[in-house]
């Protein structure tokens, strides 16, 4: 009768804790509704990409002080040593959003029409330029040899200092070569002229017992933008506001020469915070207000679309692209506008 009882009582029990476990499974969550349609920050991060470039330093800023966090986005940093290893992370899928020069982004973008240009980060102003020793004028230059990197920015510098002179390249003899190598083999006194940038630029004119003769310097030759997915931009604009809004108090506090923020930017790029300030000295940042007013205003000679229309021009010209490209095809000023 005892082990009857037992039996009887323990199969009740787990009859009722069945019972239980089902009911408990079929009751609505009404206080977790389902976001499962709408990814928040923390669910859906954003990777930022990066290279070594001072201009950049509003990137480098914004994620160690914290401050996309602080407008409540997850953004994955990630940080390359070159543009191009930079391109082929970007053309592989694994970064959402990308600092680039005009000049790269147009051709990553010729690859991948879902790229847009939004945000204008800065131009080089003086920053880039070309070095030459016994070069008075632009028409000295026929027929000296030369040294520059077969890269879409600097053939841009190099023609616009030529065609002042009414040469091309096809007039110098060039060495195809990096900015480094290219500014040591004018230091070295190997060529007569050089297109590199700082911290080249200065030193090696002065080793080479030459000077600058062309740079940047008041112009928009050369430009750097922030690359977004146009994905992004048509579901996760709020989010992207929110980006740039970080970065916009980052590159305040550069632009103030605010000390810890310059030393972010000297921790990031291996330079001293006083090399970080003397290098910003030959740029010009831009921050949202500078987007909104100056960056996408056709009517305006220094804004973005003039240097995209010269660099597309290059691009096609040079043959850095295989097609024609449609400049408004290669900008979305939403983002910015709508802030």
């Amino acid at each position: 009768m005892f082990k009857l009882s037992a039996w009887l009582r323990c199969t009740f029990l787990a009859i009722t804790a069945f019972v239980l476990t089902i009911a408990c499974t079929q009751q609505p969550k009404t206080n977790a509704p389902d976001n499962s349609s709408a990814p928040t920050a923390a669910s859906a991060p954003l990777v930022s990409a990066a290279y070594n470039w001072v201009g950049y330093s509003g990137h480098y800023v914004s994620v160690k002080k914290g401050l996309f966090t602080q407008e409540g986005l997850n953004v994955q940093d990630l940080f390359f040593q070159s543009a191009s290893e930079e391109i082929t992370a970007v053309l592989a899928g694994k970064a959402d959003i990308a600092w680039l020069t005009s000049g790269d982004a147009i051709q990553t973008i010729a690859k991948d029409p879902s790229l847009k240009i939004a945000y204008l980060v800065d131009y080089s102003n003086g920053a880039d330029g070309i070095i030459g020793r016994n070069i008075a004028t632009p028409k000295d230059a026929k027929g000296k040899n030369a040294a520059r990197e077969n890269v879409l920015f600097e053939k841009v510098l190099l023609q616009a200092y030529l065609k002042q002179g009414g040469l091309t390249e096809a007039d110098l003899k060039i060495k195809d070569m990096e900015a480094g190598a290219a500014a040591a083999a004018f230091g070295s006194k190997q060529v007569d002229l050089a297109v590199t940038y700082e911290p080249y630029l200065t030193k090696n004119a002065k080793l080479g017992g030459g000077n600058i003769i062309f740079s940047s310097k008041d112009t928009n030759l050369i430009a750097d933008v922030v690359v977004v997915r146009d994905k992004l931009i048509k579901t996760r604009s709020k989010d992207l506001q929110s980006y740039f809004k970080a970065v916009d108090k980052a590159v305040k506090l550069v632009m103030a020469s605010d000390p810890e923020a310059l030393k972010i930017s000297g921790d990031k790029m291996g330079v001293t915070a006083a090399e970080v300030k003397e290098q910003l000295a030959g740029v010009k940042l831009f921050d949202v207000a500078a987007n909104k007013t100056i960056a996408f205003d056709k009517s305006n000679p220094k804004s973005l679309i003039g240097n995209l229309e010269l660099t597309t021009k290059a691009a096609e010209e040079f043959k850095f692209v295989t097609q024609p490209l449609k400049v408004e095809s290669l900008y979305d000023d939403s983002i910015v506008k709508s802030m």
